[in-house]
């Protein structure tokens, strides 16, 4: 434990709502020595930072237990290769998160699951049908304890009034447990509590049926809302379950099979044809059609051979490949995608925050409106007390907030869900809000727009220097360089044949070219405005090159100490979308514009053939700028794939890196796009505003029903059990609403 703190984590069972998590960040919170608490309902996460000398593990856990919450470490919540819960060989069905509602006989004999009379969701629990689940079985016992009164007042109408009353204790006596407990730790506005004082409440102005009703239709919106929180997290669970877990791997020349898990770096695996591919790694023998689908979207199967690099999870079609590991489990792609999703709730949404900081007060207001209701038509104007008190009671169930509070984030896991399956990543709800308000569109070019893959057209060797010699030169220069510029040059060089004359010593010029030692003398391959600058391109070179760039090519010029040896001119076609993609950022109202550090007139053919705005010959810092003076206009987002975005990744309202990118530009960015397509820009925007619009359908449902039925209660239009159930119900129909974005496909138009 370091001096600052050691950083827990824990996965908790039980939560369904915004307002569960609210309960226990709150609760744990105020516990000595614990900072930074973090609680997300979709992931299931509590995160927090302890203090050495603060509250001790076994204290945390057991505030959480007393508020009805199950508890499971992280390290037994989520093995090694990131296996989120539900990924343990269960089905990923209702997984019975309660609203730490879950009670029932059963929970007497569980000593080891929180208060005694709460069922706790029980990982066993998970992929059962609702009626075989903990909170399932408190439905069926508070139904048949309602039931019994029933027949009791049919039988012996006498005595019906005490089976009612019986069955209304039986059934809110777990719930005031936990209300206590919640009380107890400084919380008394909670659900439980209100539930609690409205169902006591009723017992004492001889409302017992109507009480004992309520405690059912309670448990059963419980049920309910777990199951529909259940769905809303299935999609991301399913993420897990995309890399298999075992891989076949050759020991001695025997395949043997072991945990997908235990690969290491270097590792060879085997995978057959219909396997799903157990690592991300780099293809070393054989050649077959790869369907990336499940982890890009990308419908049509690639060939992939050796030297390619193929994705975990993907499934090979065809032939046995052989893949050389290259990221251990918890580094993979689907184990980052896991990763990003999971920390995405804690970035939350601008309209999260105020819709948790209104539900803060709007519980605390309503119970004061309710004893307005209950003591001063009585005392003020001597109205009968049994009335107002039963208004007053009703208006206590109108004002748990849950579905107001859980609005922004089912919408937003939806959302992020339906893009993770899409290869459209974003880290959390605060980009998800920013991308739907962007209003403008900054494109890197080369490896964005276009493929980055260029390839040598010209070769232009000046004076006694041949096309063989000016290769050989350019190679050394660049051996070693990753740079799609040097890896045309070095392609060029082995297609023809020519060895790369020995080099040391190179060094970039930051988006101007390279030098290197070659031979014994330094050489360059730069910019023509570097050359022409340095003595390395003279005037009838300088033309020559801006002839090239006027064709939309990159012209290199390679040259000794003030001996110009030649230009080598490329070009890098523009992605077969990209075109299409900028139609549809125009139909969006989004404006788009190149910031490339490629010449102008290079950027003009591109920015020609796209109908796009540009800006040439930018540095890093230039792009930065330009990001800058953007945004005092709208929000602004920049889509790159290198190390020398990143600057203006981060100073974008939201910066968008290519899958193919760098693991800096996409550790750098808000958000990825796996499948290299520009026409995921457009779609990652109507993602965005469909999310958006989504939301404001949810906090306006939310808010006319409670308004609605605030309204009728007072008046006496509506009773006890109107109230749960427009309370129960308000939370299911939002959380409904929210799950229409699973369905939805940002790829289609309108």
């Amino acid at each position: 434990m370091s001096e600052a703190g050691e950083r827990c984590e824990w996965t908790v069972t039980g939560m369904d709502c915004a307002s569960c998590a609210a309960k226990i960040r709150d609760a744990v919170g105020k516990l000595p020595g614990v900072s930074d608490v973090s609680v997300t309902v979709m992931s299931e996460k509590l995160k927090l930072t302890r203090a050495p000398d603060g509250a001790g593990r076994e204290r945390i856990e057991a505030v959480v237990k007393s508020l009805g919450y199950g508890l499971a470490t992280g390290a037994a919540a989520r093995p090694k290769a990131f296996v989120m819960p539900g990924a343990d060989g269960h089905d990923n069905h209702d997984h019975d998160h309660d609203h730490d509602h879950d009670h029932g006989p059963k929970a007497a004999a569980d000593p080891g699951h929180g208060s005694s009379g709460h069922v706790h969701d029980d990982p066993a629990d998970r992929g059962k049908s609702w009626y075989q689940t903990g909170k399932g079985r408190l439905v069926i016992f508070t139904a048949l304890l309602l039931a019994a009164a029933w027949v009791v007042k049919f039988f012996v109408p006498q005595a019906g009034n005490w089976a009612f009353v019986a069955a209304c204790l039986i059934g809110v006596a777990p719930v005031a447990r936990r209300a206590f407990a919640a009380l107890r730790m400084g919380q008394p506005f909670t659900i439980e509590s209100l539930m609690t004082v409205a169902a006591v409440g009723a017992l004492f102005i001889g409302a017992a049926e109507e009480a004992a009703l309520v405690v059912f239709l309670f448990a059963v919106g419980e049920v309910l809302e777990g199951v529909a929180a259940g769905k809303a997290r299935d999609g991301i669970r399913a993420l897990a379950n995309l890399v298999p877990k075992t891989a076949l791997v050759e020991i001695d020349g025997v395949a043997r099979e072991v945990p997908a898990a235990s690969l290491t770096l270097g590792q060879v695996a085997l995978v057959r044809p219909g396997d799903r591919i157990p690592a991300d790694g780099e293809v070393v023998e054989g050649t077959s059609g790869v369907d990336e689908s499940p982890v890009t979207g990308e419908s049509v199967p690639r060939t992939r051979g050796p030297g390619d690099a193929v994705f975990a999870g993907s499934i090979n079609t065809e032939a046995a490949l052989r893949v050389r590991v290259t990221k251990a489990a918890e580094d993979n792609t689907i184990a980052r995608i896991i990763r990003l999703v999971e920390e995405a709730e804690e970035s939350r949404a601008p309209t999260e925050r105020f819709i948790d900081r209104f539900s803060r007060w709007y519980m605390p207001a309503i119970v004061a409106v309710a004893l307005l209701v209950i003591l001063v038509p009585p005392l003020a104007y001597g109205q009968p007390w049994d009335t107002w008190v039963y208004r007053g009671l009703a208006l206590l169930l109108i004002g748990c907030p849950c579905a107001l509070v859980i609005s922004v984030p089912a919408s937003v896991a939806s959302a992020l869900s339906t893009g993770a399956r899409r290869g459209l990543l974003m880290k959390g709800g605060a980009v998800l809000e920013a991308t739907s308000q962007v209003r403008r569109i900054a494109f890197d070019k080369t490896g964005t727009l276009t493929h980055g893959r260029p390839v040598v057209t010209d070769l232009v060797p000046f004076g006694q220097t041949t096309e063989a010699e000016l290769l050989a030169v350019a190679a050394g220069v660049e051996t070693g360089s990753s740079h799609p510029l040097a890896t045309a040059i070095l392609k060029r060089a082995a297609d023809a044949g020519v060895a790369p004359l020995p080099s040391r010593d190179a060094k970039a010029l930051m988006g101007k070219g390279v030098v290197a030692t070659v031979g014994d003398a330094p050489a360059w391959v730069a910019s023509p405005r570097l050359a022409a600058e340095t003595g390395g391109l003279d005037e009838p070179g300088v033309r020559r090159a801006t002839g090239f760039e006027e064709d939309g090519k990159t012209a290199v010029a390679v040259y000794r100490e003030g001996t110009p040896l030649g230009l080598i001119a490329m070009r890098d076609e523009p992605r077969v979308d990209a075109a299409e993609a900028v139609r549809q950022l125009k139909a969006l109202g989004v404006g788009a514009v190149i910031l490339t550090g490629d010449n102008p007139r290079t950027a003009a053919a591109i920015a020609g053939q796209l109908g796009m705005e540009f800006r040439a010959d930018m540095m890093p810092e230039d792009k930065l700028g330009a990001i800058r003076e953007m945004s005092g206009q709208g929000g602004v987002m920049m889509i790159g794939d290198g190390i020398n975005d990143a600057p203006a990744l981060k100073q974008a309202s939201v910066g968008v890196a290519m899958g193919s990118g760098t693991d800096v530009a996409l550790e750098t960015a808000d958000a990825a796009i796996l499948r290299d397509r520009v026409t995921d820009i457009p779609a990652i925007i109507r993602l965005s505003r469909q999310a958006m619009a989504n939301i404001r359908q949810n906090v306006t449902l939310a808010l006319c029903l409670k308004g609605v039925f605030l309204v009728t209660s007072v008046l006496g239009l509506t009773g006890l059990w109107i109230a749960i159930m427009a309370d129960t119900g308000a939370t299911v129909l939002v959380t409904l609403n929210a799950l229409r974005l699973l369905g939805y496909d940002p790829d289609r138009e309108g």
